[in-house]
């Protein structure tokens, strides 16, 4: 089953991840409950991939639903 976006995040820092993630960025994440488990959280990030990275390095965000789909469809 394709994982689905659950929402948006912005990257607090990169320290280590400075070619894959840029700060104050909007990235979206999706739903993955083993790596949320484990202190990570998945982006898609400057690749167009979907990665994990320590959950540490980014502040999830409530959006109202029209700006989730602008951003969207932005993408």
């Amino acid at each position: 089953m394709p994982a689905k976006t659950k929402g948006f995040a912005v990257c607090l820092r990169n320290r280590g991840f400075a070619a894959s993630l840029e700060v104050r960025k909007l990235y979206p994440f999706l739903h993955d409950a083993e790596a949320e488990a484990n202190n990570l959280i998945r982006v898609v990030d400057e690749s167009g991939e979907d990665y994990l990275y320590p959950a540490r390095l980014f502040r999830k965000l409530a959006l109202p639903s029209d700006v989730r789909r602008a951003l969207r469809m932005a993408s």
